[in-house]
């Protein structure tokens, strides 16, 4: 934590839920939902963790023609139970910058449930409906959201951060869940509104934060539609998606093909 930031503790609840997530996620959920958050309930930055030793600077990253520099702040908001951190994914001494993370939580109070918030490519439509996965470090939290429309998950693999922070939070006895929505592959690395809002309704749900989700529905729509003019305009690329929609897989090079030609035509004129 930098020593100029100051851990606003006093007005806020001694028992907190931690909404983590990282800037660089599919689908553009993570950054997204909490930006959502952080303006419907005017919050404020109060910490920072400084940078150094967890982010090469050997050069610059260059994100849609801006100059990107990582940073990893927490938020509190008018829901003083709620507390948010949105950071870039450390490239260095992963355990260090999630223990400090932790740590800094926890100064201004109890941390009773961690939630982090991950989009998943999937090879599903766009048409289709997003699915929810679940991760959990500890039963009695599984037990208590079982009510929720949420689908366990299986992965082989490297571990995600987020996992290794759901690990780390377990030993601190902290219990935690990960959330993954699935995203069309070819919507990876635009903003799937249909999932953030997938993602929102949750949150939603589970802290009664009585939101207005009527401005993603619009966007849903734009962007559906905005495909759908694609389709009529590429015959080929309509008979790509078909397939998706009927559940058949398709080769590398036409997932390739998908992905740059609706990046493209989504990012225009936007």
């Amino acid at each position: 934590m930098k020593k100029q930031d100051k851990v606003i503790s006093s007005s806020l609840s001694e028992n907190l839920f931690l909404l983590v997530g990282w800037n660089r996620d599919t689908g553009k959920i993570a950054p997204e939902v909490l930006n959502f958050l952080n303006v419907t309930f005017a919050s404020q930055k109060f910490s920072t963790i400084d940078p150094l030793g967890f982010f090469s600077f050997e050069g610059v990253a260059v994100y849609e023609n801006c100059i990107q520099f990582p940073e990893s702040a927490f938020f509190s908001c008018q829901r003083k139970d709620l507390i948010f951190f949105k950071s870039d994914q450390p490239e260095h001494e992963q355990y260090r910058f999630l223990n400090i993370m932790l740590e800094t939580a926890s100064q201004i109070g109890q941390i009773n449930e961690l939630y982090t918030i991950n989009g998943m490519v999937s090879q599903i439509s766009h048409t289709d409906p997003r699915r929810m996965f679940a991760v959990f470090n500890r039963p009695e939290l599984h037990d208590m959201l079982q009510t929720y429309e949420l689908e366990g998950l299986t992965w082989e693999g490297p571990p995600a951060i987020s996992s290794f922070l759901l690990w780390l939070a377990g030993k601190k006895e902290i219990p935690g869940l990960s959330l993954w929505i699935e995203v069309p592959f070819y919507l990876a690395a635009v903003e799937d509104f249909q999932a953030i809002k997938l993602a929102l309704s949750f949150f939603d749900q589970r802290f009664n934060l009585n939101l207005d989700l009527s401005e993603l529905n619009s966007k849903i729509i734009k962007q559906n539609e905005k495909i759908e003019q694609l389709r009529i305009k590429n015959k080929e690329l309509d008979k790509y998606l078909g397939l998706l929609e009927s559940g058949l897989g398709l080769k590398d090079e036409i997932k390739i093909k998908l992905v740059r030609d609706i990046y493209m035509y989504l990012k225009k004129d936007t």
